[in-house]
């Protein structure tokens, strides 16, 4: 029975890691700078706190809103309110009144 050795060549052992090597850069690159990345996690956690800022806001002029709403609302009816709306609505005043308008603030 003949056998017959080969020689393995130098570029042959090397291809398993070159694989690996690239793989793992791949992988590694899209991990730090990839959609679901490190540098996309705080872009994300940045917008979450500005966001956050915004809500708090919001809530804020909702529960003024809401305090307002409940003094017309209730069974009595607050007459300041009652005669704050009357005016402003109706779009009069007294003639002894001096009237200050403001602009709203977005």
């Amino acid at each position: 029975m003949w056998t017959k050795h080969h020689k393995q060549k130098k570029t042959v052992r090397l291809i398993i890691p070159v694989i690996s090597v690239a793989f793992l850069s791949y992988f590694g690159y899209y991990c730090i700078h990839g959609t679901y990345g490190l540098e996309a996690g705080q872009k994300l956690d940045g917008r979450i706190a500005a966001l956050q800022g915004e809500l708090d806001t919001l809530t804020h002029q909702a529960e003024g809103l809401q305090k307002r709403v409940a003094l017309l609302s209730d069974g009595s009816i607050d007459k300041d309110m009652l005669d704050e709306r009357a005016r402003y609505a109706l779009n009069m005043s007294r003639a002894d009144e001096i009237v200050i308008f403001r602009t709203a603030k977005n």
